[in-house]
């Protein structure tokens, strides 16, 4: 076994030597990596051996306070860069994260168990997603509205409208752990090319990943100042990062969090995503091998860990005894064990992860599922599940597992599971399959959710593609064109003109 003194010096070698000091690494700002004052840091335990793996500083209210007021200095003149100048300095930032994908992966494998090839796709997937919001804001930005004054009854065209965006000042992007480079960049790259400035908060679990992310871009050669990485306890700078007056806009990726963080956050903007509870609705005249493949993907790759996982099966009763079958043989197939083996299940990202989804499954046994597996977890390493004849008092039924775990309810009408659909407080995906495209459309105008997938599993992306929940799931929509939209205001500037005007006339 390699010692975490060894994983650490490689997570931090080479072209990231100056991101470590000792054993932890620095946090980010006024474009230098620095030692926080606090003298403290935060372990970062590794889901697979459960020892700390890396440590990051504490950083304190004080270093906040500073990193957004450099903030606010380096975007007024960011703002005032040329949008070609902006793009160029994304595509470098792409093309420099994409170079050094295996060392971030590494971290990935390392700090959030995720298995090595889909953390390579992640670093690779999030520099296509920097590039694409570099040439998506300049066919965005580069266009405004004029408006003529004579459209609207009682008015001669004496005034011009000319409308245009503009930043809205300083982002702070909050990221979740099972994504931390992905979704980091996916909020990062659209303010900075709308001409925002950026403070991110990585989440504890996934930090160092999104720290070596941050030196790409440092190395990209952005001003002193737009981007700060801050890390830390939540419970001692949360709240002042959520609360800061000089806070322009908020973009959260998480759980139960941004429900008080958008209750705390003021007038400012929000972008929120925050987690669902995916219906996948199987009906009679399926293609039962196509739904069986992609339950398997899309409840179990990652170890169900996506907001976008197939989190409840509700699937008609004349065929649910074959499908089970079809999903049951397939689970056979899947390979369980460590992330570096590039495993299908891989740990789960923390012990208490572990306990609610072992607390979950203990509550549908002892009210009489049928489980098609037996229960078994080592560690934070839990075997993937198929809980069949699940009920409406389960919790399974309602709750976000975020685990190996897929209930499956059985129905008599498709009525039926349209509303188990849209009686969950979540509202993020939902899925439909049946060869019936008319009945697949009315389906899914009916399920009550952000975006509906027809005959695949849920899916965020491609990354332009608009993402967004209804209910609890979260609040206005991702995707690069619509992220840009929303981290930008219109400015009008009015011409008035001493006469009517009127082109030819």
């Amino acid at each position: 076994m390699v010692s975490t003194g060894v994983l650490v010096k490689m997570a931090g070698q080479g072209f990231f030597k100056d991101i470590l000091d000792g054993d932890v690494f620095k946090y980010y700002a006024d474009g230098e990596w620095k030692v926080s004052s606090s003298g403290r840091s935060v372990g970062i335990t590794n889901p697979s051996t459960l020892k700390v793996q890396y440590k990051v500083q504490a950083c304190t209210q004080e270093e906040v306070n500073k990193s957004v007021e450099s903030a606010h200095a380096a975007q007024k003149i960011w703002a005032k860069t040329p949008l070609w100048k902006r793009a160029e300095a994304l595509h470098r930032f792409a093309g420099i994260l994409k170079d050094q994908k295996n060392p971030i992966a590494e971290a990935l494998v390392k700090e959030i168990a995720k298995p090595q090839k889909d953390a390579v796709t992640e670093v690779v997937r999030s520099g296509d997603l920097i590039s694409y919001s570099a040439e998506e804001g300049i066919r965005i930005l580069a266009e405004g509205k004029f408006l003529v004054s004579d459209s609207f009854p009682g008015n001669g065209r004496n005034k011009y409208c000319l409308a245009s965006k503009i930043p809205l000042g300083v982002v702070l992007a909050i990221p979740p752990f099972n994504y931390p480079v992905n979704l980091a960049v996916s909020k990062i790259a659209p303010a900075l090319i709308a001409g925002n400035a950026v403070i991110l908060k990585p989440p504890t679990q996934g930090a160092v990943s999104a720290l070596h992310m941050v030196h790409c871009l440092h190395m990209a050669g952005f001003p002193k100042g737009l981007v700060s990485a801050i890390t830390g306890k939540g419970s001692e700078i949360g709240d002042l990062m959520t609360m800061h007056p000089g806070i322009n806009c908020i973009s959260f990726t998480g759980g139960d969090t941004g429900i008080a963080i958008s209750r705390k956050a003021g007038m400012v903007p929000l972008q929120m995503e925050l987690g669902g509870k995916d219906c996948c609705l199987v009906l009679e005249d399926a293609d039962l091998e196509l739904a069986a493949n992609n339950v398997i993907k899309g409840g179990y790759s990652y170890s169900g860990q996506r907001c976008t996982a197939v989190k409840v099966i509700c699937v008609m009763e004349s065929v649910a005894e074959e499908l089970v079958t079809k999903i049951v043989e397939k689970m056979t197939k899947l390979k369980v064990g460590m992330p570096e083996d590039n495993c299908d299940i891989t740990p789960v990202v923390s012990q208490s992860s572990a306990n609610f989804i072992q607390g979950l499954v203990e509550d549908a046994k002892a009210k009489k599922a049928k489980f098609h597996q037996e229960w078994k977890r080592e560690g934070n390493l839990i075997w993937p599940l198929l809980i069949d004849n699940v009920t409406a008092d389960m919790r399974i039924a309602w709750e976000e597992p975020f685990g190996p775990v897929i209930p499956v309810i059985r129905i008599k009408t498709v009525e039926e599971g349209i509303h188990h659909c849209n009686a969950n407080n979540f509202g993020l995906q939902g899925c439909v399959f049946t060869k019936d495209i008319n009945k697949a459309i009315l389906i899914s105008d009916a399920m009550e959710s952000g975006t509906i997938q027809i005959n695949a599993a849920p899916a965020r992306g491609p990354d332009h593609f608009p993402f967004q929940g209804l209910r609890d799931s979260g609040i206005g929509s991702q995707g690069i064109t619509n992220s840009i939209q929303m981290m930008t205001k219109t400015k009008s500037t009015v011409i008035n003109l001493p006469t009517e005007s009127y082109t030819m006339g």
